[in-house]
């Protein structure tokens, strides 16, 4: 990063002020694809680790004790190699920082406990930070679920209309000669194709599923899709909350524990793991390495809302950049939660609309050549 906490860090900070920046942590979502230590498991290691520090451990008992209640050997394993690293002399945060487990936000967090005296506050907020992504993650889950197996059933539904009962039409209508209209002649070509290739579709989505890990880590692959993402109606601005939430959070923290604004600009760009933004921050460090105020430096790019800069422009102003940044996380997080909320019960009567729809399509389809068959049959 180019810079030492201990430069940036003021010495002379007050305990009330300390006090006052632990109660506005970044409560976010970090995501550490492919990692065996989780937001789940790190929600109970900072947890435990605050506690055990606060009723008078030493880091290493407690990182030891923490050792000796895991059930897993990994764990196990993991916890004792931080405690062989700590007796090497090494810091708590350099030995977060040798593991890609963490990220930059926890171990540079962490420093700034160490530097400040509030070690144990600072990990207990970041177990706050864990508990609430976690939360957050449950509730979209929950709000996704029902919507979702609808979806799905819906889907079974027409696929199975097209493989099972509209061959049955079909084959009625040739042997009847009936003349078939535009609209039936295209769900039966529609059906044939799901018939012909119908396990080499679901090979596909199998592979798809299998190697999605694979795929998210390929760098074009994830920056074309985190972009698609952002123009799905809905869905776009939703995400574009998420880590708008998630970057004022990270500049309200790092302010208040003097890191420049540029420095926090640059872990904030590495901590968020969606292209658009990262690629929004990326021009923003240049217009600012180039003498740019920072509320014009977060013009002319649509990730950045008209608020957003309103507001950035009065931090600057007033000097209030801390307390702009944690006033507009508030109002984020209350914007993102009624909009997860929002999530299911609009999903819910547009995929119903949407199926509903196509099923139509199908029996209408049906139905039309039936009246001309009556006809043939009735000559």
């Amino acid at each position: 990063m180019g810079f030492k906490l201990d430069q940036t860090l003021d010495k002379t900070t007050t305990e009330q002020t300390r006090k006052e920046g632990v109660d506005h942590w970044l409560k976010k979502e970090i995501t550490i694809l492919g990692s065996f230590f989780n937001s789940k498991k790190k929600e109970g290691y900072y947890s435990e680790l605050a506690i055990l520090i606060k009723a008078g451990l030493q880091l290493r008992e407690a990182l030891e004790l923490l050792a000796g209640n895991q059930k897993k050997e990994k764990l196990k394993d993991f916890y004792t190699q931080m405690v062989m690293e700590l007796d090497k002399g090494l810091g708590f945060s350099e030995v977060l920082k040798k593991r890609k487990e963490f990220t930059e936000y926890e171990y540079y967090s962490v420093e700034i406990g160490e530097e400040s005296g509030n070690l144990s506050e600072v990990l207990q907020e970041l177990a706050t930070f864990f508990a609430q992504k976690n939360d957050q993650r449950r509730n979209l889950v929950n709000a996704l679920t029902y919507p979702l197996i609808i979806l799905c059933t819906a889907i079974l539904v027409v696929v199975f209309m097209l493989r099972m009962v509209v061959p049955m039409f079909k084959d009625i209508f040739e042997q009847n000669g009936v003349e078939l209209p535009a609209i039936t002649q295209l769900v039966i070509a529609i059906s044939n194709i799901i018939e012909r290739y119908g396990v080499l579709l679901l090979l596909v989505i199998a592979i798809l599923i299998v190697l999605r890990k694979s795929l998210v880590r390929m760098e074009s692959f994830k920056r074309k899709w985190d972009y698609l993402i952002l123009r799905v109606p809905y869905l776009g601005n939703f995400m574009r909350l998420v880590y708008m939430a998630q970057f004022t959070q990270a500049v309200s923290l790092l302010t208040i524990s003097k890191v420049p604004m540029l420095n926090s600009v640059q872990m904030a760009k590495k901590m968020l793991r969606f292209h658009p933004i990262q690629d929004a921050l990326e021009t923003m460090e240049g217009r600012i390495l180039k003498g740019v105020s920072l509320h014009q430096s977060l013009m002319g790019n649509h990730i950045f809302d008209h608020k957003m800069i309103s507001l950035v422009k009065v931090a600057e102003e007033t000097n209030q950049t801390e307390y702009i940044f944690r006033k507009l996380n508030e109002q984020y997080v209350i914007e993102l939660q009624q909009k997860s909320k929002m999530l299911s019960t609009i999903m819910e009567p547009v995929i119903i609309v949407v199926i509903g729809f196509f099923v139509g399509v199908i029996l209408v389809s049906m139905y039309l050549p039936m009246f001309r068959l009556s006809s043939v049959l009735g000559g």
